[in-house]
């Protein structure tokens, strides 16, 4: 009888979840996290919690807030199973939450604007108030050296997220702030000036966070779906889609891009739209623009010329006469680039395939395929580019060369093509989703002579 009586036992964190048929997954929205572009949700945390929760065969609800505390609240009163926002693991937080594996690893910066003051090179050097995300891990980090810096004039606020704090650094409304190194790194795609004046913490791991006062049957599935990932490579491929091109940041060359954005792309976009085909325009542009700095009378001594820089040969082939007439070069430029895609085996998905047409575009597609090759060889994954990224420039030694069919290449120069035009078009994209392109109606002069030797 008294068995009889007994409750009945209560389902498992991931039990339920498969009974309600929806993971709910609370994040931040930013950047560098979850954000709703022209395709809908979108960022790393996005990608991840998507394909856990299809891992688990259940439907994903993302959860955004864009205070830190609130999204805590929603961890704490279980409205939602975990959290996938960027977080470190602090000792507060450590306290009341559990943390999945680590799966990136970020530096936390003293951020202030060139130009505006002299870089300190230590918190004791600091000029100014610093400003800080309240309840973010950086808060959490002054709290905690609050005793050994007395006199640092700092605070925190709930008004602002990182990205916000940065806007007011370049603004003049704050003198400095602290952010992760991916937040930075995005950020200065499009704000050079956001200058680093010293790190304060280093090996930063990012991981999940989940409730620890429940069963840990969701905990166990995100240490096994972590693992998986990072066995598969997966997870590494997917951090270097999302971060891998902007960590190399060039102030003067990103200064000089925002600068001809707004000078000179607006003579040119009409025709970057015109001849996008099936393209984007504006990785049609960035192109163009890591060719030949939309010069079209651009010539390299190799023999390249144009706003796309064609050979001589590819130019006749895409049925372009004069390679110094914009219109003419840019759709030429475009025709050829998808001829590159459609050579890009079928079974490679974007944005792989992209990467893998760029380089194809700059170093030829044979050299392309030696490299392939050689990744297969020595047991990477040719249809990713990371992998294949890693072996182009083994084109240069004649230890492997010898061994392709193709050849000598400088195959260290398709590297740095594609990363560059990840980065321009990057910024482009952030720049006309918030209309910051400027558009003039076309006041192009097209040169004279109908033929190639008018150039």
């Amino acid at each position: 009888m008294l068995l009889g009586c007994a409750p009945e036992p209560q389902p498992s964190q991931l039990d339920a979840i498969k009974a309600r048929g929806v993971l709910r997954v609370g994040t931040l929205l930013g950047p560098t996290s979850y954000y709703l572009d022209a395709n809908g949700e979108a960022g790393i945390e996005y990608v991840l919690a998507k394909n856990f929760a299809d891992d688990l065969g259940v439907e994903l609800e993302m959860v955004s807030r864009y205070n830190v505390k609130n999204l805590m609240n929603l961890l704490e009163t279980r409205e939602v199973d975990l959290l996938a926002a960027g977080l470190d693991r602090t000792e507060p937080r450590a306290q009341k939450f559990r943390f999945g594996p680590p799966y990136l690893e970020v530096e936390q910066r003293v951020v202030f604007r060139q130009g505006s003051r002299n870089r300190p090179r230590s918190l004791d050097e600091l000029d100014a108030e610093l400003v800080v995300v309240e309840g973010s891990s950086h808060h959490d980090w002054l709290l905690s050296i609050a005793a050994d810096y007395p006199d640092l004039q700092w605070r925190a606020t709930e008004e602002q997220d990182t990205a916000g704090l940065l806007q007011q650094v370049i603004d003049g409304d704050i003198a400095y702030t602290v952010a992760d190194s991916n937040t930075l790194d995005l950020q200065r795609r499009y704000f050079p000036n956001l200058s680093v004046a010293f790190t304060v913490r280093d090996n930063v791991d990012i991981a999940w966070m989940l409730n620890q006062h429940v069963d840990g049957s969701l905990y166990a599935e995100v240490i096994r779906y972590f693992g998986d990932l990072r066995e598969s490579g997966q997870l590494t491929q997917l951090l270097d889609q999302h971060f891998g091109h902007v960590s190399s940041f060039n102030y003067v060359d990103t200064s000089l891009f925002i600068n001809a954005v707004q000078s000179v792309l607006p003579k040119y976009r009409e025709l970057f739209e015109q001849h996008a085909g099936s393209l984007d325009w504006r990785l049609l542009a960035a192109i163009s623009y890591q060719e030949s700095h939309w010069n079209p009378r651009a010539v390299s001594p190799t023999g390249v010329r144009g706003m796309m820089m064609l050979t001589l040969p590819t130019a006749k082939a895409m049925g372009v006469t004069s390679r110094l007439n914009p219109a003419q070069s840019i759709e030429g430029g475009a025709r050829y680039f998808e001829r590159m895609l459609q050579r890009i085996p079928a079974r490679i998905q974007e944005p792989d395939r992209i990467w893998f047409a760029l380089a194809a575009y700059n170093i030829g597609y044979g050299h392309l395929e030696d490299a392939r090759i050689l990744t297969q060889q020595q047991g990477g994954d040719a249809d990713r580019w990371i992998d294949v990224r890693k072996r182009l420039p083994l084109l240069r030694q004649k230890k492997f060369y010898r061994q392709t069919r193709f050849g000598f290449a400088r195959g260290d120069e398709p590297v740095r093509y594609v990363g560059n035009i990840r980065r321009y078009y990057d910024t482009l994209v952030w720049l006309d989703e918030r209309g910051r392109i400027p558009a003039k109606p076309m006041t192009i002069t097209i040169p004279e002579g109908s033929g190639d030797g008018a150039e």
